[in-house]
């Protein structure tokens, strides 16, 4: 589908690189000659995916420890790429965090992990990395992974969904704002893509409920679910360097399931207490080490 050395010479930072749709997306810029800087506050995993990458493809991949909750911290990271690497040609942000559950049982700290991770960390870094190209006059591209429900709306992930909607927003404006300085940014939403992350956090296994993924994948028009070479080709797509016309949209990648089936986790309508409790205790024992550099399933959890 691409020339195998696309992006020789590209230098691109995937936040949330360390696993799922991340590591995906940097792993298929990889094989196609990008230079990748995996962030996350775990270092080990990004560390440990950079390895892998490096073992496996011969590839240019180097890992950063960051909380991109942390504007010092982003600043800081961003300044040592680029004094020790050379600027940044692309930024991926992925780095999210997803839980579901009732609005009216949702804490003030159960909102802002999300929304601070999605919505506030997401903006540090897309302004750190802009601030930097616009001084030294340098072209740049904004990957930022969305949602479905920026269109839809959905039940039971209100923090993720009202923050998803900020970075379209932030996508559609920057696009223009930042379109003159050769700067261009898009955004994917993507379907369902499943890892064990956000099984847990977004579909525990509830009694009436085990076969959800069977459900998604019979509902879909494509009948199937997203794979890792769906996002990370689709990546590479918006991303190649020749592709320089492609700015302020949002692609749609879930196979036409929006289209037929709408706003995810209606039917949670139906669980009782037990069920949002039993919800409530997967995506604890999912969070252990809390991460922001996990995997997505339409939104990123």
């Amino acid at each position: 589908m691409f020339e195998t050395h696309l992006f020789q010479g590209q230098r691109v930072l995937v936040t949330g690189g360390g696993t799922g749709l991340g590591l995906a997306m940097a792993t298929r810029l990889a094989e196609l000659g990008a230079e990748v800087h995996l962030c996350g506050r775990r270092l080990a995993v990004v560390q440990q995916a950079c390895d892998r990458l490096q073992a496996d493809l011969g590839a240019r991949a180097f890992a950063h420890e960051l909380d991109i909750r942390q504007p010092e911290a982003v600043n800081a990271v961003i300044d040592r790429i680029w004094s020790a690497h050379g600027p940044l040609t692309a930024l991926i942000n992925n780095a999210a965090g997803n839980f579901v559950s009732r609005t009216e049982d949702l804490s003030i700290n159960g909102f802002h992990a999300i929304s601070d991770i999605v919505f506030r960390g997401t903006f540090y870094v897309t302004q750190a990395v802009g601030r930097r190209w616009i001084s030294e006059g340098l072209p740049g591209a904004v990957l930022s992974i969305v949602v479905t429900w920026v269109d839809t709306g959905s039940p039971f992930v209100v923090p993720s969904a009202m923050s998803k909607a900020g970075l379209d927003a932030m996508t559609k404006s920057l696009a223009v704002e930042w379109g003159p300085r050769r700067i261009r940014l898009n955004a994917i939403a993507p379907g369902v893509i499943p890892t064990q992350g956000a099984s847990q956090r977004l579909r525990p296994r509830i009694e009436g409920n085990e076969d959800s993924a069977d459900r998604r994948r019979l509902d879909n028009p494509m009948r199937r679910l997203g794979t890792d070479e769906d996002i990370g080709n689709m990546a590479a797509f918006i991303l190649a360097p020749g592709n320089s016309w492609l700015n302020g949209q949002t692609i749609t990648l879930d196979g036409g399931d929006a289209l037929a089936n709408g706003a995810y986790f209606t039917e949670y309508q139906a669980w009782d207490d037990a069920d949002w409790a039993h919800a409530r205790q997967m995506a604890r024992a999912a969070s252990r080490p809390a991460t922001q550099d996990a995997a997505q399933e339409g939104a990123p959890a």
